[in-house]
């Protein structure tokens, strides 16, 4: 048995049939079942999208905007230090310069300010002369400072698409698609809903921010459908043929070429921008993205690109700081990780807190200690059955600031209350979830048989691109025998092999999978989940599929039978937890004594790998063995007796043998075996077996080496014979066990494991 690692969902296991078939069902599942919604999802165009006149406030908004244009009153846009908040004061910036607009940007320096508008920030921006503030990803929770700008004279206007609280802030306006009743789509990134407002503000659809929307709404992680859908793909297209000097600068650095997909910007553009913010300000983001001389627009991104790999450095360290935490207090975290250290950069703690989801399949709080001002303060991550807004804000008295979403949050706690939060999340966990709940979790597209993995279905699959959150990459199930097993990669710690199914094979690769190396049987099928994707090696491309988790429900059986050093790889694979049997000859193998079947099987109790040492003298008795311990991985490691025949002798050698000796009168056993063997091509071993089952039968009489007929014997039948009943019984046993195939065999065992009946008289069809 080979469990999986992750909480498997599917709709059906059922293979669909062809690939139009394929992509028809793909595209229900996304909720696309009508042919104009098939058709807008795989072609999305600028006619699908809303009519920003729908946002709430829209009008209001333009017309203050338009308002300060026109009577030269300065404009300050007020951004997040994130990819989506950067890319939102870009849009806003250059849409009000467009405009007419004397503004300029503040971003709040994360460690200084922290999080969206504050009350200090407010009263600078007025100090500086301005008298509208325009927040751009950002606002919709900054109940305090909305207050102190009401009361020096500050209009703010709230652009944001974070979850809305019980109340709005008393702004001058708000831009949220979620309080707009009739504005149908609701998931907008930030740099979605500024770029709404800028297309209502410049009555015309600015193509030129398109490759920003698409950065911003990637790397934000909201839902790639609908509108963000159809802005994303737009922009994607324009980002390949950007003509932004700074972006050309950043897909220099970040080696991104060619296309560009949703994953160049998730692992590249994405990470860069959003460095700069997690290290200290992030204006030297929007300063690149806005640059226009190419030298400076150079100098920016490779300053952007240091800051990163620096950042990667920092995440390191506190990554492994943090495993050291809860290592050392498992009980501490055995429900929600709440991990707290003076001297920890809280800005890249977002980052660390998905690593410690990712190797705890936990919730996660990653926590900096400031000692002077008496508060912890950082990030949260998630898995998808623990909402952190709905469950953050069920405790919200426990912090001093908290907002975010159901799998992100950033929050500030007082010191003295932080071992009261972590036990109050320790028990809504408890109360909440269940074992399942803390394996992450995998929705299954579909079942597909190996036939059907071609590269024109990796085509037709790329039109459901770009993917994302709510339109994920499809996940296909596929059975097989695993055949060509090698561990690759410098490490050996990856692992590749051919999955076969009905004459098909396709290559599959794990990453990270190498230690499944000594768990896979080239004889016995696997369960496998993964992605598809292109290699292309030597001008050739085929069809890989990209390992996400295996399994193998079923016992299984490992076959080693005949080998004699066996124990050499039989320990590396199984392990600690095994447990040697023998029937009848104990064995030891380095220093670890065997068990006696009959021992084990009193005990009853379950083992995870049982290594089967030698031959029962009974098929009951090792389904027994079998049946009482449940191992989930069974190693057969034993040998046959050379002595034993293969196959009894048949009646007419039995006939021709009594006669020989009959004829001879007196039969000397080590000379007349000899002669009889050359003679008919017989092994020695089955004359004397004969001769045994004579001798039993008082067919004969042997004293000191000499056989003679016994002339006033009964007839009986040769299976009478202990002998002949013995060595039938070993037959039967070595034929089922050592000399049947793999196949075969795991066959027999199953059926046995199912059947209550005695298997002596068991007859296997083939064995």
């Amino acid at each position: 048995m080979l469990e999986s690692k992750m909480k498997w969902s599917f709709d059906s296991l059922e293979p669909v049939n062809e690939a139009q078939t394929i992509m028809t069902r793909l595209l229900e599942k996304r909720g696309v079942t009508t042919d104009k919604e098939q058709k807008a999802f795989l072609s999305p165009s600028m006619k699908d999208l809303i009519d920003p006149s729908l946002l709430t406030d829209s009008e209001k908004v333009k017309s203050r905007i338009l308002k300060a244009v026109e009577t030269g009153e300065p404009i300050m846009v007020f951004g997040d230090y994130d990819a989506d908040g950067v890319t939102s004061t870009v849009v806003m910036m250059e849409t009000l310069i467009e405009l007419g607009a004397i503004c300029d940007c503040y971003i709040p320096n994360r460690f200084t300010e922290g999080y969206g508008p504050n009350p200090d920030a407010m009263r600078q921006i007025k100090e500086d002369g301005f008298s509208l503030v325009i927040t751009v990803d950002t606002g919709i929770a900054a109940f305090e400072s909305i207050e102190v700008a009401n009361a020096i004279g500050l209009d703010v206007i709230i652009t944001d698409h974070h979850e809305v609280q019980e109340v709005l802030p008393d702004a001058f306006a708000v831009i949220h698609p979620k309080v707009s009743e009739d504005y149908s789509f609701k998931a907008l990134a930030g740099v979605g809903v500024a770029f709404k407002l800028s297309q209502y503000l410049l009555g015309y659809f600015p193509e030129q921010f398109l490759d920003l929307v698409a950065i911003g709404t990637i790397s934000d992680l909201v839902p790639l459908v609908g509108e963000n859908r159809v802005l994303t793909t737009l922009g994607l297209k324009k980002l390949k043929q950007t003509s932004r000097t700074g972006l050309v600068a950043l897909k220099y650095v970040a080696s991104i070429k060619d296309d560009v997909d949703e994953e160049d910007i998730g692992f590249g553009i994405g990470p860069r921008l959003n460095a700069v913010g997690r290290l200290g300000s992030a204006l030297p983001a929007v300063e690149l993205l806005m640059a226009t001389d190419p030298v400076e627009a150079n100098q920016l991104a490779e300053m952007i690109n240091n800051i990163n790999q620096e950042r990667q450095e920092i995440v390191k360290t506190i990554a492994a700081e943090a495993i050291e935490l809860v290592e050392n207090n498992p009980v501490e975290h055995e429900r929600v990780i709440v991990v707290a250290k003076e001297g920890w950069n809280e800005g890249v703690l977002g980052i660390v807190a998905s690593r410690l989801v990712r190797t705890y399949q936990r919730p996660v709080l990653c926590l900096s200690i400031k000692p002077d001002q008496g508060i912890a303060k950082g990030s949260a991550r998630s898995i998808d059955a623990f909402n952190l807004f709905e469950h953050g804000m069920s405790v919200r008295e426990l912090f001093i600031n908290f907002g975010g979403h159901s799998q992100a949050a950033g929050m500030t706690v007082d010191l003295d209350r932080l071992s009261e939060l972590r036990a109050v999340l320790n028990t809504i966990a408890k109360d909440t979830l269940s074992a399942e709940d803390y394996k992450e979790h995998k929705q299954i597209d579909l079942a597909v048989d190996v036939s059907q993995l071609s590269l024109d279905l990796i085509s037709n699959l790329n039109k459901l691109a770009p993917f994302g959150m709510a339109n994920p990459k499809p996940l296909f199930y596929v059975t097989g025998i695993p055949k060509d097993i090698r561990k690759i990669g410098a490490d050996q710690t990856h692992l590749k092999f051919s999955l076969e199914q009905n004459q098909y094979q396709v290559n599959v690769i794990g990453f990270g999978f190498g230690q499944d190396y000594h768990h896979l049987n080239q004889d016995q099928s696997v369960e496998i989940i993964g992605y598809l994707s292109v290699n292309e090696w030597n001008n050739i491309r085929s069809v890989q599929l990209m390992l996400e988790d295996r399994r193998i429900l079923s016992q299984q059986v490992f076959d080693f039978r005949g080998r004699k050093f066996w124990y050499k790889d039989v320990l590396p694979h199984a392990g600690e937890n095994v447990v040697f049997v023998h029937f009848n000859q104990p064995t030891k193998i380095e220093d670890r004594q065997s068990e006696h079947s009959e021992t084990v099987i009193a005990r009853g109790t379950t083992i995870q790998n049982l290594i089967v040492t030698d031959l029962p003298e009974s098929l009951d008795h090792f389904v027994t063995l079998i049946k009482k311990t449940s191992p989930e991985n069974i190693y057969l490691c034993y040998q046959a007796d050379e002595e034993t025949l293969q196959v009894l002798p048949s009646r007419d050698d039995f006939k021709w043998l009594y006669a020989f000796i009959i004829k001879q009168g007196q039969f000397y056993l080590e000379r007349d075996s000899l002669r009889v063997a050359k003679h008919k091509g017989w092994k020695i071993n089955k004359i004397k077996f004969m001769i045994q089952v004579f001798s039993e039968l008082e067919f004969v009489k042997i004293a000191n080496g000499v056989l003679v007929p016994n002339p006033s014997v009964d007839k009986r039948p040769l299976e009478t014979a202990n002998s002949y009943q013995r060595q039938q019984n070993k037959i039967d046993i070595e034929s089922i066990l050592y000399y049947s195939s793999y196949q075969a065999l795991v066959s027999w065992l199953l059926t046995g494991l199912e059947s209550s009946d005695s298997l002596e008289e068991e007859k296997v069809n083939g064995l």
